[in-house]
């Protein structure tokens, strides 16, 4: 992670832990998966209400709970960007490791528990003393193969071009892309043109 446009921290930083080796030309884009033998998982975790923005105007929570989440229970974060409502996350775990969901549940109640209240929280929800930060329920797809695990990393660096937000991927802030960027992996112009992203079983709303 590091500065970028007036202070603005960027990236999504995974240091210490084995880096992405470019294979090939950079473009198309040739990714490796991490040096481990763990599942590799695309996840899409949205917020409850879609009208907020809770993810970017706290992402420094966001960040520093994810990074206590990993002390407990390691995984490598091979690709990650996060979105004012929504983000999706490239996650290696280790190997016979398949708990990803302990994993979510304890970096969303950590973040939530933070939060200061003030969102609506129905009969349901109120019943279980539970807040209404999160969708209960999330996307996650198991990586196939090589092309899978390209197709998703490119498909989450794009996220904030395709939303609207950006004209080029690295100008989002809060994206793994400046990681790659630095690495040489991608060119810092990567991204800025219209890609076709369909039935690629995404579950984006």
């Amino acid at each position: 992670m590091h500065e970028g446009k007036q202070g603005i921290k960027v990236g999504w930083g995974e240091h210490g832990e084995p880096q992405h080796t470019l294979t090939g030309k950079v473009h198309p884009l040739r990714y490796r998966r991490a040096t481990t033998d763990g599942g590799t998982y695309f996840f899409t975790v949205n917020l409850a209400d879609r009208n907020r923005t809770l993810l970017v105007e706290h992402v420094g929570l966001l960040r520093s709970v994810t990074r206590e989440v990993k002390v407990r229970h390691p995984f490598h974060i091979d690709a990650m960007v996060v979105l004012p409502e929504h983000l999706h996350a490239l996650w290696t775990l280790p190997t016979g490791d398949h708990d990803y969901p302990t994993r979510w549940a304890l970096i969303k109640a950590g973040f939530s528990r933070r939060i200061p209240k003030g969102e609506s929280v129905n009969k349901s929800r109120a019943s279980k003393g539970e807040r209404g930060i999160w969708q209960r329920r999330y996307w996650e797809h198991l990586i196939r193969d090589e092309g899978d695990y390209e197709k998703h990393v490119d498909y989450i660096h794009f996220n904030p071009v395709k939303h609207g937000y950006v004209n080029l991927a690295s100008d989002w802030p809060y994206s793994s892309i400046h990681r790659y960027i630095a690495s040489g992996i991608v060119e810092r112009d990567w991204g800025g043109e219209v890609r076709r992203d369909e039935g690629m079983g995404f579950s984006e709303r």
